[in-house]
């Protein structure tokens, strides 16, 4: 740093780049924190990571479960890892979509995706480009959201009848192949639900998902899903959460130049896409937003006495780094006031493992509590809660955005019929001379 430069204008451009690496660094040292309280060594974690790599990853596949808290975070590094080298590498401006695409990655770090099987389908979205003669950074983030799909490279190996090594080569390619067929995908799907389900690549992995699980199912080829999860709140868990989350609301408030109030226009906005906070409002509102965000998640599963297992603590960090990019407490706890009250009608549990997610992942559907109100937002968080405990089994637990298939169709359902109720509505309203106007 040059003499009477300060630490602010040093980072001028560079403010969420170096929280991400940041976070990098807290991964690692929570790696390193889990390996002690599990009387692990290096070569554990080495081992852990090689067990993580080769076995199957269908929903619910818990890695604190399988390899423990240790190799789990350090393989949340790696991923994270690789994504901020590609960022880099490709030159992308951070922006509340790149928060969202990095930490949704990081929290599938620990049940689902590792450094092996999300490559695939990033040379596939690589190729999309090259075929279009555009640049990576185009179609990056759709690539990162996009490996969603992970879990179909792995199960492939497993399941296909031939040699491992023709195996391993049908899975890169069929990886590839998704990587390909995403992009253009997601764009149509977009319109479908019309920016009020913030998971979009969710639901168009989850359409393409069914039809792969289709076609293999046509060859007498079924993948099974799994429950590996892992029970109960360590204490150091939570702390770390809880200290990571008051040191982003440190730092956001230090880029706001100490002024916490810019955090009420974030909530301000309804939050459907494209609703990216920091173009809206600036880095350090949108940071202390996300830390708000990510310690309401933390609070809610300790109330209701949930789990900090490896798809909870991933689900808030992807809530997390969805709080840059289009939800918000104001826009966020009607729809989890929603899933809430339904384990009251339902025959399902506040600690069932799906509702548990289906809590925090309800954070998808933010921007119909954000655009429509409070009702809309708790009858839309109770049929995401119904619907995603059902949409797994159609294709086999090998789409890790279950719940973004589930919210796009929540939105598909109920944003027509609300808009037409609203229309009706206002059409009523108007002056009896306006109704024949054209």
């Amino acid at each position: 740093m040059e003499p009477g430069t300060t630490l602010r204008e040093k980072l001028k451009g560079k403010e969420l780049k170096a929280f991400c690496f940041f976070s990098m660094a807290m991964l690692f040292v929570a790696a390193m924190a889990g390996m002690i309280q599990e009387g692990q060594g290096p070569l554990a974690l080495i081992r852990g990571l090689w067990t993580i790599i080769i076995s199957r990853d269908a929903l619910i596949t818990d890695y604190f479960e399988l390899t423990g808290h240790g190799a789990a975070f350090l393989n949340g590094v790696l991923v994270m890892g690789m994504g901020m080298w590609l960022l880099c590498r490709e030159k992308v401006k951070f922006t509340g979509l790149t928060m969202a695409a990095v930490f949704i990655n990081v929290g599938y770090g620990f049940w689902g995706k590792n450094p092996v099987n999300i490559l695939p389908i990033l040379f596939g979205t690589s190729a999309y480009a090259l075929v279009h003669g555009a640049q990576l950074s185009r179609y990056i983030y759709t690539g990162f959201f996009g490996t969603s799909l992970a879990p179909l490279v792995t199960e492939l190996v497993y399941e296909l009848p031939f040699d491992w090594r023709v195996n391993l080569l049908i899975s890169i390619a069929a990886g590839m192949a998704i990587g390909f067929i995403l992009p253009g995908l997601s764009v149509h799907t977009a319109s479908m639900h019309m920016g009020y389900n913030l998971f979009n690549v969710g639901f168009s992995a989850g359409i393409l998902a069914f039809v792969i699980v289709c076609v293999l199912k046509s060859f007498g080829i079924e993948s099974e899903s799994v429950m590996i999860w892992r029970e109960g709140r360590p204490l150091w868990i939570g702390a770390g959460l809880y200290g990571y989350f008051l040191l982003t609301f440190l730092y956001g408030l230090y880029l706001s130049g100490w002024k916490w109030k810019g955090i009420g226009k974030v909530w301000k906005h309804p939050g459907r896409a494209v609703a990216d906070f920091v173009l809206m409002e600036g880095e350090g509102n949108t940071l202390m937003n996300m830390a708000l965000m990510g310690a309401l998640c933390t609070t809610y599963i300790c109330l209701v006495g949930g789990d900090l297992s490896g798809p909870v603590v991933g689900a808030v960090l992807t809530a997390f780094g969805f709080s840059a990019f289009g939800a918000h407490v104001r826009n966020y706890l009607p729809v989890l006031g929603g899933v809430f009250l339904s384990t009251f009608l339902n025959r399902f549990s506040l600690t069932t493992p799906g509702v548990q997610l289906a809590s925090v992942f309800a954070v998808g559907l933010a921007p119909i509590a954000g655009r429509f109100g409070i009702v809309p937002g708790i009858l839309a968080g109770m049929l995401h809660t119904a619907i995603v405990m059902c949409t797994s089994q159609m294709y086999g637990g090998l789409n890790l955005y279950n719940n973004g298939f589930s919210a796009g169709w929540v939105a598909i359902i109920m944003v027509p019929v609300i808009e037409s109720i609203l229309m009706e509505y206002e059409r009523r309203k108007r002056p009896a001379g306006d109704h024949k106007r054209v």
